[in-house]
């Protein structure tokens, strides 16, 4: 493959940019720039200079070996001041050695994939922690890039494989002595892999939330003081507030973090008879995404209303505890506020408590297949409905589904979705 160059760092001025050279010629740039080549994994301050001997910067140069680098070819890394000037002058003089091109996007993670050092679910995993916003999405994601999914596919991998290969044996040596407890045998590793596979798809839900947040919608009456609560949770006036009733006419949302969660505040319009065309559609908007929120906050100023909540977990709150004196919440003086955000954390903490590893639909649709055919093979080994040719296939099947999970087969039609969400240089 081509020798690829990029920056590896955001793009304008910063303190420092790191320049990526990876492929065959990447020593060669090294010694092209820096002038000579240094010990392979230490960091050596150079003098930097073009191809016509101008010096662009002195900086750090650090060389990997093939198969000892991210990519698993042999690397070259340029640390140097994180100047606009300075980062262009030194791509521009990498570009003009022979052999030596720009970097696609996603292109230094595809050579890793390639070359195996990281298989198809850390490579999602390495996507996911790149666009991490909060606490819980790095440790989800981590968890995955540090090989813990991929060991579970590999173990469950072995038990079918054990199981197939039992099946194989009952079937090339039929007329030899088998052990009685065969059956037994070959369903033991099934079982136990099918009831995992069904553990992580029943936390596809909560693992969906971790990685694409939670909806939190505020609810009532106009003037409950709403987008008051709104602006004291975000930190900020993100929402207009009035006196006059029916101010907020469209639903208004306000990404935050809660207790390491990615959180979407929704604030609607007030609940209220009205003839004003706009202000109902507004209302009709609010309740149609309080319905399809994870958790519902009701304020209410009257302490003697009964409200109907949707889900049992959903928050009812009197507000404007500062005029009615009676507790409950009031963002404009706080009173009440931290215990909200603990209430709101813990009830979304609950329901995270059982997600699963995974987190992609591409993840879930294989696993969910692979639990369908090892249920058909377990259903027929008990009924002895079919013959073991068939059950074989089933567990041949299934772990087709699973090698299409970490890349082993089934790969192209995900490789171009997958590196194009990558940045140029990584």
């Amino acid at each position: 493959m081509d020798t690829i160059v990029a920056v590896a760092t955001p793009p304008g001025r910063g303190g420092v940019a790191v320049l990526r050279v990876s492929g065959d010629r990447a020593w060669s740039v090294c010694e092209a720039i820096a002038g000579s080549v240094p010990l392979p994994r230490v960091a050596t301050l150079r003098t930097l200079r073009d191809l016509d001997g101008e010096i662009i910067d002195r900086g750090l140069v650090l060389l990997f070996e093939e198969g000892q680098s991210f990519t698993g070819e042999a690397v070259c890394e340029f640390q140097v001041h994180g100047s606009v000037a300075v980062v262009g002058a030194l791509l521009r003089a990498c570009l003009k050695i022979e052999g030596v091109r720009a970097a696609e996007a996603g292109e230094f993670t595809k050579r890793a994939f390639v070359n195996g050092k990281m298989d198809l679910v850390e490579v999602e995993a390495l996507a996911d922690l790149i666009e991490a916003e909060t606490d819980s999405q790095r440790r989800k994601a981590m968890r995955v890039l540090d090989g813990t999914a991929s060991k579970i596919i590999a173990d469950w991998r072995e038990d079918l494989l054990s199981s197939l290969a039992m099946l194989e044996a009952a079937l090339d040596f039929a007329d030899e002595e088998l052990p009685d407890d065969l059956t037994d045998l070959v369903e033991a590793p099934l079982i136990r892999v099918r009831n995992s596979l069904a553990e992580q798809v029943s936390g596809r839900a909560a693992s969906e939330s971790v990685r694409e947040g939670f909806e939190v919608a505020i609810v009532g009456p106009v003037n409950a003081g709403k987008s008051t609560l709104l602006n004291a949770l975000a930190g900020r006036e993100a929402a207009i507030t009035s006196e006059r009733e029916g101010t907020t006419r469209d639903v208004i949302e306000v990404r935050m973090e809660i207790g390491g969660l990615s959180v979407t505040l929704i604030d609607t319009a007030g609940l209220r008879e009205t003839g004003d065309e706009i202000e109902q559609i507004g209302i009709r908007r609010g309740i149609e995404r309080a319905r399809a929120a994870d958790l519902r906050i009701y304020l209410t100023t009257n302490p003697k209303e009964t409200v109907r909540v949707q889900e049992a977990d959903d928050i009812v709150l009197l507000s404007k505890s500062d005029v009615h004196g009676m507790g409950g919440i009031s963002a404009k003086t706080g009173e009440g506020l931290g215990e909200l955000i603990d209430r709101i954390e813990a009830l979304l903490k609950k329901r995270i408590a059982g997600q699963s590893i995974f987190s992609r639909e591409r993840h879930f649709d294989k696993l969910t297949r692979a639990e369908k055919f090892l249920a058909s093979a377990l259903s027929a080994l008990k009924e002895r409905s079919v013959g073991w040719e068939i059950v074989s296939e089933d567990i041949r099947a299934a772990i087709r589904c699973l090698d299409g999970v970490v890349g082993r087969v089934d790969v192209e039609d995900v490789l171009g979705r997958i590196f194009s969400s990558f940045c140029i240089g990584k």
